[in-house]
């Protein structure tokens, strides 16, 4: 007979794609997933999978470059960077109108509502707009209204719902934790993608700035600035992707190190020693405080299974990095649960 699992999936941006990976080796190892509690990106993941539409939504991810990723970007100049009706209503034709209590299995996505400052549980209700308050995260994505409150990203007070599983009957709680600080063995995978171009950027930019209905020419201006900064992080996070400014013009190589790494195209990848925009300061705050809130969350209800991912292998906001993830989520997973099984046999 099948062990049952509660499966809990934490948030951690763009890392979340490695809860795909995970799913598929506790699946391929015959386990039964019986009820499913996600925050943020575990939410978003959780959710499609208990709708049973994980396959389309991993081939959909999997189709992105760093390009495409942009054009789902629908700039917001609110409380959020992005409003995410590109991205959500992508995920919405893919899963369709579902409300929680139809799905195949239990399912829990959490919340904050910061006008009463409290936690949220969906159990009930429009699926989709459970995933989207769950995965509104600060500075990203703008928040989502419901009646006098507003809801953000889960992780500000449970980046790890473990509670919402425990009076599962499972026999197993597995829980996937995405901002593990002591993994340093575990690397992306390299996997090979088609070149992207600068004109595609251009173009990108140029029909962003076309449909921004006010303060033109401060938009345009913004949008400039923004290009010079996204085309700067593309020349060190993607390699195919074309420099911004000429050859002639770029800062000298930086000075190779004994056993420093280095990328697929052999250049030696630098460590960050800090934010680079006002963003990324946000962000990695905000993971700073997730990463600690989840050893609270783990000691205070200890799964049956840890599966830890390093935050390291990527920014929170690099979405378009899904067939890395979602292979590493897989490695991880099967040796964490190769460990597990052999100490239970043992």
């Amino acid at each position: 007979m099948k062990k049952r699992v509660a499966l809990v999936l934490g948030s951690g941006g763009a890392r979340g794609y490695a809860h795909i990976g995970v799913i598929e080796e506790i699946e391929r190892r015959g386990y039964d997933i019986a009820c499913i509690a996600g925050c943020s990106m575990g939410a978003v993941v959780g959710g499609i999978y208990a709708a049973g539409k994980l396959d389309e939504y991993r081939d959909w991810i999997e189709s992105l470059d760093y390009l495409d990723v942009l054009r789902l970007v629908d700039v917001s100049f609110r409380l959020g960077a992005i409003r995410g009706e590109k991205v959500f209503g992508q995920i919405r034709k893919i899963v369709g109108e579902i409300n929680i209590e139809d799905l195949r299995i239990p399912y829990t996505a959490v919340a904050t509502d910061l006008t009463n400052q409290q936690e949220i549980w969906f159990q009930e209700g429009c699926l989709h707009q459970a995933m989207r308050a769950s995965a509104a995260i600060p500075s990203l994505f703008t928040p989502v209204m419901q009646g006098n409150r507003m809801l953000v990203d889960g992780g500000i007070l449970n980046p790890l719902p473990i509670v919402p599983v425990v009076s599962s009957h499972c026999d197993l709680i597995i829980a996937v934790n995405l901002n593990s600080t002591n993994q340093r063995h575990y690397q992306l995978p390299v996997i090979q993608r088609p070149a992207a171009f600068k004109s595609r950027f251009d173009s990108l930019i140029n029909s962003l700035g076309s449909k921004l209905p006010f303060r033109r020419k401060q938009a345009e201006q913004l949008l400039l600035l923004e290009k010079e900064a996204l085309m700067a992080e593309a020349a060190e996070i993607n390699p195919w992707i074309e420099s911004a400014e000429p050859e002639a013009q770029q800062p000298a190589a930086a000075p190779e190190r004994a056993g420093a790494p280095k990328s697929a195209t052999g250049s030696f990848i630098i460590d960050n020693v800090g934010p680079a925009s006002l963003l990324d300061l946000i962000n990695q705050s905000f993971e700073v405080m997730q990463t600690s809130l989840a050893q609270y969350k783990i000691a205070g209800y200890p799964p049956d299974i840890l599966i830890n991912v390093p935050k390291r292998v990527c920014r929170f906001f690099e979405f378009y990095k899904a067939p890395e993830l979602i292979a590493l989520g897989r490695e991880i997973a099967r040796d964490t649960m190769d460990r597990y099984e052999n100490e239970r046999d043992s």
